[in-house]
């Protein structure tokens, strides 16, 4: 499958909770409570590979960010341990 293909590529909830590693169920819930990127088709979710890849990222970025790993301007508010 070419590159282009993969990226416009449709997932399946089993597909993106295998390529995850959670339940179903897990991913069902992130949907309904627009947690994670997807739509509705004929009443089945459905999600885009490539969205599901930019949210994974996302999701490591806000987590650094958490962690004060983040941008260096956010490190700069912070001033022995207190904030600015």
């Amino acid at each position: 499958m070419s590159s282009k293909a993969s990226q416009s590529e449709i997932l399946t909830i089993k597909q993106v909770a295998d390529y995850l590693k959670v339940t179903e169920r897990t991913i069902y819930r992130l949907a309904a409570i627009k947690k994670i990127p997807a739509f509705k088709v004929g009443g089945a979710w459905r999600f885009s590979r490539s969205d599901i890849s930019d949210w994974i990222k996302q999701q490591s970025l806000d987590e650094s960010e958490l962690l004060g790993k983040g941008p260096a301007e956010n490190k700069s508010q912070w001033k022995a341990g207190e904030r600015k």
